[in-house]
């Protein structure tokens, strides 16, 4: 393990550059699949969080995975733990992108660790992106990926967290997690990891209860009720993913003001258990 940790962390620094081209029939896509849990947006400019939609990684078929992900080892480090998730990062905005232009990712491999989690090893792989147009750099992101083992005949479901008390909040929206929700939005992200819309696998393979809620679904509605509840001030958003959130009830996405001005987001599941979490506050 000593030897692979050496060789992977030998990653960090690798980059890459992407671009895509901010589409009507994309921002259409995109709206019509959040609205109406989206900020206001100016007409010409794109809803917030789309950028998560641009530039998707596209490999042919013989070099995916079967997760479904594209297979390890061309941009990100072929980690030997074979169950990937979101978990989190960070997001800072700067200019809104605009219908028709050329977006550019740039993207780094910020950093590799290694720790002993509940469920044995887990590694975690942070990604530096810089969203950027004619005019400048528009966004800048830090995504936290984990790796951690297959699951095992007769493991027990990972626990959920405890329940509390529900939280006060300023504004909360309630979404429904329907499979024809999560395929719209691997569909328009490119995303074929088949813990969102392949049931046998998902429950067989990765051992979960059911199709997985895409952690950018949440982190996009936490950003869009962020904007909407602070009237669209530049957004500097720490979030990390709690536990899964399995799609077939209604969820809820809250938000509200902190007494030093910074603004709580979090999901919630129809159990009333935190999902994901974070705040925004003033650059």
């Amino acid at each position: 393990m000593a030897f692979e940790i050496a060789s992977l962390r030998a990653w960090i620094g690798k980059s890459m550059e992407a671009s895509d081209v901010v589409t009507p029939r994309l921002v259409q896509s995109f709206a019509a699949t959040f609205a109406p849990h989206l900020a206001p947006y100016p007409a010409g400019e794109a809803p917030l969080a789309l950028h998560w939609c641009l530039a998707p990684p596209i490999s042919p078929m013989n070099a995916i995975g079967g997760d479904g992900h594209a297979a390890k080892g061309e941009f990100l480090p072929p980690v030997p733990l074979p169950r990937r998730m979101w978990a989190g990062g960070t997001v800072e905005t700067l200019a809104p992108l605009r219908e028709g232009e050329l977006v550019t990712r740039r993207s780094t491999i910020g950093d590799i660790s290694f720790k002993e989690g509940r469920t044995g090893p887990l590694c975690f792989v942070a990604v530096n992106h810089e969203i950027v147009t004619e005019r400048g750099v528009a966004l800048r992101e830090r995504h936290n990926i984990v790796y951690r083992e297959a699951a095992k005949p007769g493991d027990p479901a990972a626990p959920l967290p405890a329940p509390v008390e529900p939280e006060a909040a300023d504004l909360a929206w309630e979404v429904a997690s329907s499979p024809v929700f999560l395929f719209r939005y691997s569909a328009i992200t490119f995303n074929s990891h088949r813990i969102h819309y392949d049931l046998p696998y998902v429950t067989s393979e990765e051992g979960y209860a059911g199709l997985v809620v895409h952690g950018p679904i949440q982190a996009t509605l936490m950003l869009n009720i962020i904007a909407t509840l602070s009237g669209g001030e530049p957004i500097k958003f720490d979030y990390r993913g709690v536990s899964p959130l399995i799609a077939g009830e209604p969820f809820k996405v809250k938000a509200r003001r902190l007494p030093d001005g910074a603004i709580k987001a979090w999901t919630e599941g129809a159990d009333g258990r935190l999902r994901m979490e974070g705040v925004s506050r003033a650059g």
